[in-house]
């Protein structure tokens, strides 16, 4: 197993998605600003999902999952100019049908903004997803060819195509917004302009690496090309099963839309500081762990994909455990100094604060399901998530209908939070029995005693930031006394304080991933991981 190049190889994603990612915390910050929890927000989150839907399907998710295997074995078998004529006959049959599926969406907008009976939300919900509808195309088209790259190991542009989207809607925030108007419902459409633009640029930033690797792009299908048909036949229940993930995040959203018009958008910022944490680490791992699984599937090497899926289920708790226990124990603190300003108010905080806590406990599990998929779909098996997740939906399906309509009315926003990590929990832990019946026991020992010590790190850390935090607020306010900058201070003073204790436990008890990972920065400054 390449340990240490997973770990200097998921370091470079990580770096590189740790940029996008607080690219993306600062366009959120703009958002809340513009937008706050209104019902633009809410809108612009309903609109915005259906986009993303079909980016799991044909994008990074479904088609990437069925398309990396065969791609791989075939670069290894046959060689780089067959991968590559594959790769052709993909990308022409993806842009055959995104073409068509965005112009039946642009038509179904269009009959449904001719409704004169419409209400306002939900015509400026069509609106906007009329704007945004195209983006789908651009944006499954890069998330393939970043599959290929990924595949060559290159994955420094990969991981930096995200910047664009952010780059693009700060921009627009900036520079557009404050032009359309005073009122949110104005303001959104320059966010959604700014959505389809950067799809473009997503998709762009892809051809010149793809041409400098030899890749073919002009259209063209080798019809008899029998792994074509390997890859649709993997394709449909991976799609199916992706479907499935992101309508749970989907019926969340319309559950979230009947209970108010604050709760999709309060949903959308606590989510959206889940992902920080998930897309640095656990994001950046799963992108690494797909090719190199994918190679153990090729050689049918079950031993290697058991020891990689092991360390890396101790990986994703070496990162995950202590950014579950910082923000459950910072939640309000990070999201008043994150986003409370403009149209986003202290009640908007409270609600978010309530929504952000419930995801911090499916930290962990959203960050093993990144591990223990692609396992899956490495051994070139995409039913088997499909069927367990179609469980999993079930379960969260009943759940959010009966915390939605049981719960105090500002909580069930967060019911509906929580209703997606019990129904993860439940997917992830299914997928893990079934995936040890395939390739053999973990060693949960030896996770166990790592995850002890972690705990241990974890608590250590959580107590000096959850100290420090209140003091060191008080402290910048009466220095400075401006709350914003206080709030700034004391966060950021509390999260550094944590990391550095969190590490020196780590450091002392010998936490076997901790030098792993030292271990694999030190290697890198000798052996690179190749960039792009």
């Amino acid at each position: 197993m390449r340990g240490a190049g997973i770990i200097r190889s998921a370091g470079l994603v990580g770096a590189l998605t740790s940029i996008s990612r607080l690219l993306g915390y600062v366009r959120d910050i703009l958002l809340a600003g513009a937008l706050g929890t209104t019902s633009a927000m809410s809108a612009f989150v309903i609109a915005y999902r259906v986009p993303n839907l079909f980016r799991a399907l044909f994008g990074e998710g479904a088609l990437s999952a069925a398309f990396i295997p065969v791609f791989v074995e075939t670069r290894q078998k046959e060689g780089d100019r067959a991968a590559w004529s594959l790769a052709r006959s993909i990308f022409t049959m993806l842009g055959l049908v995104l073409s068509l599926l965005v112009l039946v969406g642009i038509a179904l907008a269009t009959v449904q903004l001719s409704r004169p009976d419409l209400p306002e939300t939900t015509r400026l919900t069509w609106s906007l997803f009329r704007i945004m509808v195209p983006y789908l195309m651009f944006i499954c088209m890069a998330a393939v060819a970043m599959g290929a790259l990924n595949a060559f190991d290159r994955f420094a542009v990969p991981a930096a195509t995200p910047w664009v989207l952010n780059l693009v809607q700060i921009a627009v925030l900036i520079w557009v917004c404050p032009h359309l108007g005073t009122r949110p419902e104005a303001k959104v459409y320059g966010v959604a302009w700014g959505v389809f633009v950067a799809g473009i640029l997503q998709w762009g930033m892809q051809l010149p690496v793809l041409w400098k690797l030899g890749a073919d792009l002009r259209p063209g299908i080798q019809w008899r090309d029998p792994r074509i048909l390997r890859v649709l036949v993997l394709m449909v229940p991976a799609a199916i099963g992706r479907a499935v993930s992101q309508f749970n995040v989907f019926f969340v959203s319309m559950m979230a839309a009947r209970i108010g018009q604050w709760a999709a958008a309060s949903l959308y910022f606590s989510e959206r500081l889940i992902y920080l944490p998930q897309g640095i680490f656990a994001t950046a791992l799963s992108t690494v762990l797909l090719p190199w699984f994918s190679e153990h599937g090729a050689r049918r090497d079950l031993e290697g994909l058991r020891k990689s899926v092991e360390q890396s289920i101790r990986l994703v708790l070496f990162g995950m455990t202590p950014a579950a226990v910082g923000l459950f124990v910072l939640a309000d603190p990070i999201i008043r100094m994150s986003f409370q300003w403009g149209e986003f108010d202290a009640l908007s905080t409270w609600l978010t604060g309530r929504a952000l806590r419930v995801y911090c406990v499916g930290l962990l599990f959203f960050g093993l399901g990144k591990v223990v998929v692609p396992a899956f779909y490495g051994m070139q098996d995409t039913r088997t998530p499909v069927k367990i997740g179609v469980l999993a939906v079930l379960a969260n399906v009943v759940m959010s209908w009966v915390f939605r309509t049981t719960w105090p009315l500002y909580m069930r926003h967060a019911g509906l939070a929580f209703a997606v990590v019990a129904s993860e929990a439940l997917n992830v832990l299914i997928l893990l029995a079934i995936l040890e019946r395939r390739i053999g026991s973990v060693d949960w020992g030896s996770v166990a005693r790592s995850f002890w010590r972690i705990s241990v790190a974890t608590l250590a850390m959580a107590a000096v930031a959850g100290t420090l935090e209140p003091s060191a607020y008080r402290a910048a306010f009466a220095l400075c006394g401006r709350a914003k900058i206080a709030e700034v201070s004391a966060v950021l003073s509390a999260i550094a304080a944590g990391v550095v204790v969190y590490l020196a436990v780590a450091k002392a008890l010998k936490l076997p991933e901790f030098s792993d990972a030292v271990s694999a920065l030190r290697r890198r400054a000798c052996a690179p991981v190749a960039e792009d």
